[in-house]
């Protein structure tokens, strides 16, 4: 966006916050699959170290140690599950506000919010980023959330109507 036409203030034009959410240390992770895995891999594996270690402050943990160390492993999903969903409500804002037509911005406070269109030639620049840059990362990020969410729903119903 040209600054003489654009009222919207520099930090809250799409563009800059997509570079802006990009140059993050922890919302660039999702943008390679595998080194994203891989660092939920290893919140996932040191979560679940601090649940057994916590579970095995339990009296009942000598007498069903399998079953304190299942449910570490699953209830340890929740990290990796929290940090994902913050990612992928992030991405989403961005995506959102990258393929809208008007841009939503506030002069100096809440209270005096305005509104701009954007010219056509601007909106399918943005556009294409929000296609070929952001909705990839978002796709990334819906998948591991699914996988995230089966394997607690695993974990919940092998507890439900198995007596381990």
């Amino acid at each position: 966006m040209s600054q003489a036409n654009c009222p919207v203030p520099k930090n809250q034009q799409p563009t800059n916050e997509f570079i802006e959410l990009s140059k993050s240390k922890i919302f660039s992770w999702p943008k390679s699959k595998k080194s994203f895995l891989f660092i939920l891999l290893k919140l996932w594996l040191g979560t679940f170290l601090l649940f057994i270690v916590i579970s095995s402050g339990s009296v009942y943990f000598e007498t069903a140690i399998l079953k304190y160390t299942l449910l570490s492993f699953f209830c340890s999903l929740s990290l990796p599950f929290l940090l994902s969903i913050r990612l992928y409500l992030g991405w989403n804002h961005v995506f959102k506000r990258l393929t809208s037509e008007k841009v939503e911005y506030e002069e100096s406070g809440w209270y005096d919010g305005q509104t701009w269109i954007k010219p056509p030639n601007l909106k399918e620049k943005e556009s294409l980023i929000a296609l070929l840059e952001v909705k990839p990362i978002l796709k990334n990020l819906i998948q591991i959330l699914s996988l995230i969410l089966v394997l607690a729903l695993f974990g919940i119903l092998l507890f439900q109507y198995r007596n381990i």
